[in-house]
């Protein structure tokens, strides 16, 4: 199915991977969803993580969409890996380990691509074998440039191997404080990370349309965030921006105790090049209702008016009591604001929110569909 009149479609430019992990923590999801067996599932697809991550718990399906028919070939290529390849092997394709092997992988992990994903992956094989599958989005290239222009000029790999060792909370903030967060540091990544430089080398200027405040002061509190209040030791997002690998953590979808269950029920997933406006169509015709929703951060990217009248159609699609999850980084949106037909979880919200190990985002919403 395609359907790719959307807002955010007619200014970016889709005809690349811009994201080829998820850069969202699906440990958030599991625990505000509560998926089981009988749920059907709706998920920005992404890169596909957190849609596995949703496939892990055994629901009746997982239907994963989006806009860039690249990223449905990240999810494509992915679930091949989870057919075809043992955790190792999938760990090694990704990046999160070293491998002189992914060549391999790649031609097993391929076996079943459609045409266009075949394709699209056999003209990107020299960077898929030397970045891995995880490496080769420009969100992914854009912290490449930083570890390897940025990050040598402030520490050196015998500090960057320290920031990330076990400790707890007030010996983090010791480390950061005398250690970490000297002059070099902070000079260069608030320059590293504004908003000028991210948009032009890690995601779309369009994507900051609707962006208020200073997105270097926003980013620069949330690394401290991310050093001293939660743990490097236990963060994979972190580790593959300092080291381009998971050292010691790895995401929910990567991680071995949820391999199984995840290949286990691959039949349950779907994807489809379309928006949620499109899947919702879909929906009223078909009469299937959505009980929860992965919306990564879509509403980032569309005006008050469109970002109410999405959530309308998404309300429309709903089973009773339905789950709805998604991330704001530099646009406040809560749709219970607005929408009487919706109770905002206001604990459940702030204490996953506190714990996002993806620590980039200013709020994490979690709402409910009254009965």
């Amino acid at each position: 199915m395609t359907d790719t009149q959307s807002e955010i479609a007619s200014k970016a430019d889709f005809s690349l991977v811009r994201y080829a992990q998820c850069w969202e923590d699906a440990d958030l999801l599991i625990a505000a969803l509560a998926i089981g067996p009988d749920d059907r599932c709706l998920s920005i697809a992404s890169a596909g993580d957190n849609s596995f991550s949703l496939l892990s718990q055994g629901p009746k399906a997982v239907i994963a969409i989006d806009l860039n028919p690249v990223q449905l070939h990240c999810l494509e290529l992915r679930a091949g890996a989870y057919r075809h390849l043992d955790h190792a092997g999938l760990l090694e394709l990704i990046g999160s380990r070293p491998s002189d092997n992914r060549r391999a992988l790649y031609r097993a992990a391929a076996a079943d691509l459609s045409p266009d994903a075949r394709a699209f992956w056999d003209r990107q094989e020299a960077d898929l074998l030397a970045l891995g599958l995880g490496g080769v989005g420009k969100f992914e290239r854009y912290f490449a440039l930083f570890r390897k222009f940025i990050l040598p000029l402030v520490h050196g790999r015998t500090t960057i191997a320290a920031a990330l060792a076990p400790r707890d909370r007030a010996e983090r903030q010791v480390f950061f404080d005398r250690t970490w967060r000297n002059a070099r540091w902070r000079l260069l990544t608030r320059l590293f990370f504004s908003q000028t430089v991210m948009g032009r080398l890690g995601r779309d200027p369009a994507f900051f349309t609707y962006a208020e405040g200073s997105f270097g002061d926003h980013i620069a509190a949330r690394i401290d965030h991310a050093f001293v209040d939660l743990e490097p030791a236990k963060n994979p997002y972190l580790q593959w921006i300092l080291t381009g690998r998971h050292i010691s953590a790895l995401p929910h979808a990567l991680r071995d105790e949820n391999f199984a269950p995840i290949r286990r029920n691959l039949d349950r997933l779907s994807w489809h090049h379309m928006s949620t406006e499109g899947y919702g169509r879909h929906v009223q015709a078909s009469g299937e209702r959505i009980h929860c929703f992965n919306l990564s951060n879509i509403f980032e990217y569309m005006s008050e008016d469109n970002f109410l009248a999405t959530m309308r159609g998404l309300i429309d699609m709903s089973a009773d009591g339905a789950r709805l999850a998604y991330w704001n980084m530099m646009v406040p949106r809560r749709a219970s604001r607005h929408l009487p037909q919706l109770d905002y979880d206001a604990a459940a919200s702030k204490a996953l929110h506190d714990a996002d190990k993806a620590f980039f985002y200013r709020d994490f919403v979690v709402e409910r569909l009254k009965p």
